[in-house]
């Protein structure tokens, strides 16, 4: 699949950025134009996101192969790889198979877990949670003026004034309909999402291991679930030279909470 990007910079070394579940390029626009200023940044929008086109399958081997198909199209021989939640799991596996193409890898606030197995399913409920707000909203798509009203009945739905403002990343308003529509593939995604939450695991990686030939840095949330005490051990088995490091008051959208000090942890591994 040919994937859409946006591209900052033109000197420097390599960096591919890739969103988590719900993101785009978009969500990351500001941190590329200023990582652009030292480097040569490619933002693409995965499979079923975005500009991206949509597909019935959405697997991290599909998307693995996206992001290969990417790199060889337009010649990318070797680049740091920065990868959040969803993407961040891409990204491991990309980097598996593939570490050739890696300079540095950084991950952000995800972990090589089946998270289906965390008490309560928590990620599994909340996302899916997410999901059916989001369809509900482009079942109702009429009853929208605007994005404000969009964004009332989302934080009714979920109640999180930061997470609604990233789901709006994904509306927009149908030039010929002048309907609002979501460019997040939702059924899809809902219909994927066991695998979006548990797959590329323990299981996956720990055959891998120790895994090493590139630098690699985790970057957590303080506050969020996807990286706890309970899974650095696995971080560390699996990547026993890697580095993690936290972002203080911030949750799992940490690069949206805090840009300047998530660019500044990301300068400074990359240098």
């Amino acid at each position: 699949m040919d994937l859409f990007f946006r591209e900052e910079g033109s000197s420097g070394k390599d960096i591919v950025i890739i969103h988590g579940l719900y993101g785009s390029s978009d969500n990351w626009f500001s941190i590329g134009k200023k990582l652009g200023i030292n480097f040569h940044v490619f933002l693409i929008d995965q499979r079923n996101h975005g500009h991206s086109g949509n597909t019935n399958i959405h697997t991290y081997e599909s998307m693995e192969k996206d992001l290969f198909d990417f790199f060889e199209k337009e010649h990318i021989q070797k680049a740091v790889v920065i990868g959040h939640s969803m993407g961040g799991k891409v990204a491991m596996l990309f980097a598996a198979i593939h570490p050739e193409k890696i300079e540095k890898l950084i991950i952000v606030d995800i972990a090589p877990v089946n998270y289906l197995k965390s008490p309560g399913k928590g990620q599994y409920n909340q996302h899916l949670k997410i999901l059916q707000s989001l369809i509900e909203f482009q079942e109702k798509n009429q009853s929208f003026k605007n994005r404000t009203e969009i964004a009332g009945f989302l934080q009714e739905k979920l109640g999180n004034e930061t997470l609604v403002r990233f789901l709006l990343k994904s509306t927009y308003r149908d030039k010929k309909t002048r309907l609002f529509k979501c460019r997040i593939n939702t059924q899809i995604i809902k219909q994927s999402l066991k695998e979006i939450i548990g797959g590329m695991n323990e299981e996956t990686m720990l055959p891998l291991a120790p895994v090493s030939g590139y630098p690699i840095l985790f970057i957590k949330g303080e506050l969020s679930e996807y990286i706890t005490k309970k899974y650095i051990p696995v971080i560390q088995k699996i990547y026993p030279e890697s580095i993690i490091k936290t972002i203080p008051g911030t949750g799992h959208w940490l690069h949206a909470e805090k840009p300047a000090l998530f660019i500044k942890t990301v300068k400074d591994f990359i240098d």
